[in-house]
């Protein structure tokens, strides 16, 4: 028997170029949102010590991502797969407390 897809339906050739693309490493990411898009701003924390000052955190913006509502979901769900993915070969991943400056845990 031989299958045939859903009259008005074709298949359509997915063609990825990565040519043009950037690789960046992130530690951190700042959201913010409207009614229609979510923004997403990709950088680095960087502490930084200067003598005599106070101890401060840099945040150096590398990328912003900017998507709708239905992107963001699908990312979201993705990305949780992943995370749900590696976490099953390799045990749960420990997130740390919200300040960037505690060392993690010495197991």
């Amino acid at each position: 028997m031989s299958e045939q897809q859903p009259q008005g339906q074709q298949q359509v050739q997915l063609r990825i170029d990565e040519s043009k693309m950037n690789t960046t490493y992130a530690n951190t990411i700042r959201t913010s949102t409207t009614n229609d898009e979510l923004v997403m701003d990709f950088g680095l924390n960087l502490p930084m010590q200067h003598p005599g000052q106070q101890p401060m955190i840099v945040f150096n913006v590398g990328s912003r991502v900017v998507m709708n509502w239905a992107a963001a979901k699908r990312l979201a769900m993705t990305v949780g797969g992943a995370v749900r993915q590696y976490e099953d070969r390799f045990g749960e991943i420990e997130v740390q407390g919200s300040n960037p400056q505690t060392p993690p845990a010495n197991n």
